[in-house]
């Protein structure tokens, strides 16, 4: 990458989350180890931004600001020759990401983003991977609560059972947080695509075999007393390719899959009833704009109400001879959570390059970094914690 003007470029660092990634870095980076900068389209928006940080963080007045229009490729592009490092909160991906992605892969660039949008992540692997790869640079997708917390809680998981056995893992999520809008925007762009999906075939080494089924539809699970709601969302297709990079670890005939967990029935039914009339609206273009209309982007929860924030992931792993229950827990997961670790991964990347197992391509955060990961957050404060285990 030669000598770059930046380490790490946050963009949408004028957006909700992206403020938060900017207010972690600049609580955490050790001023002069890391040169970093913020991006955005309004340069009087990111000059605002950088006055907020220098009232807290007086060392912030090296923060560079660039300007910078992600529907323009060339504009996109200068940005990203300006670092090693591009961090991005500006979604919908599958309106803003694109870009990006191809100015990163065009100029050498890493990336990390908070993405949860399935067919987003899908094109990117098959546009860009083999690019990336050929470049040795990592475009890693799903760095924030989706799905760090199941790629590197069922990484623990997996670690816990004996390498040489088939694994199964399941991931039950609770959580008492609310969302900002544009994540409500995110996911209402992710259940447009969900008609696209129906009917597709799942490829082969992702197919289960009867013995390696999981429920597929909502279940009491004994474990934890909780019914468990099957969860529409990009975490288990992110697992399965973590564990198809990680082998020694995963082994072969792994499979995965997540629940939401609820603690009684009529929740579970009323859960059931308004995503599944969320996600038909969202196939109809009229309904699809008037969902958008409900949140507006850049709003988020209050200070107040992410400090009372929380969620955990409770996992139960299996293979043949052994059983474990671990736990992945935290804070607020949407914001808090997310901007540290979409920071800390992107950091983590930085601090090991050319050291990792992977030569570069469209990554996933635990089949990148694996433990490195886990270490680095349980040092932030993210709990992974082994709760039970036994022997068949």
């Amino acid at each position: 990458m030669g000598n770059r003007q930046y380490d790490v470029v946050i963009l949408g660092a004028t957006g909700f989350t992206g403020g938060l990634v900017a207010d972690y870095f600049a609580a955490n980076v050790e001023p002069g180890k890391i040169r970093w900068a913020i991006a955005g389209r309004s340069v009087d928006k990111l000059e605002a931004v950088k006055i907020r940080l220098l009232h807290q963080y007086p060392d912030c007045k090296s923060v560079g600001v660039i300007v910078c229009d992600t529907n323009q490729l060339k504009s996109v592009e200068k940005m990203t020759a300006q670092t090693k490092m591009i961090v991005t909160t500006v979604g919908p991906f599958a309106l803003y990401g694109a870009n990006v992605v191809k100015a990163c892969v065009k100029t050498g660039t890493h990336y990390c983003d908070i993405t949860g949008e399935p067919e987003f992540v899908k094109q990117m692997v098959r546009d860009y991977d083999a690019a990336a790869r050929e470049k040795g640079i990592y475009i890693t997708h799903c760095c924030g609560f989706d799905s760090i917390p199941a790629d590197a809680g069922a990484y623990f998981t997996a670690m816990q059972l004996p390498a040489n056995e088939t694994k199964q893992i399941k991931g039950f999520v609770t959580t008492n947080a609310a969302f900002s809008g544009g994540t409500y925007a995110s996911a209402i762009h992710a259940m447009s695509g969900i008609g696209k999906s129906v009917g597709e075939k799942p490829e082969s080494s992702e197919k289960q075999t009867a013995k390696q089924a999981l429920p597929e539809w909502p279940y009491y699970e004994k474990t934890w007393k909780k019914w468990a709601v099957p969860m529409p969302v990009i975490d288990p297709w992110i697992v399965r390719r973590t564990a198809k990079s990680r082998p020694q670890v995963f082994g072969s005939g792994f499979s995965y899959a997540q629940y939401l967990a609820l603690p009684d029935l009529p929740k579970v039914v009323k859960l059931v009833a308004s995503v599944g009339a969320v996600a038909i609206g969202a196939q109809i273009p009229p309904v699809k704009e008037w969902l958008l209309k409900f949140k507006k982007s850049g709003d988020g929860p209050s200070e107040a109400k992410r400090a009372k924030s929380w969620f955990k992931v409770d996992f139960i792993g299996e293979s043949e001879t052994k059983k474990v229950q671990t736990r992945v827990s935290g804070g607020d997961p949407g914001y808090t959570e997310t901007s540290k670790m979409l920071s800390e991964t992107a950091l983590t990347i930085l601090e090991h390059e050319g050291q990792l197992p992977l030569a570069g391509g469209v990554v996933t955060p635990a089949g990148v970094l694996g433990h490195l990961l886990i270490e680095k957050l349980e040092a932030k404060g993210i709990r992974f914690e082994v709760l039970e285990s036994s022997f068949r």
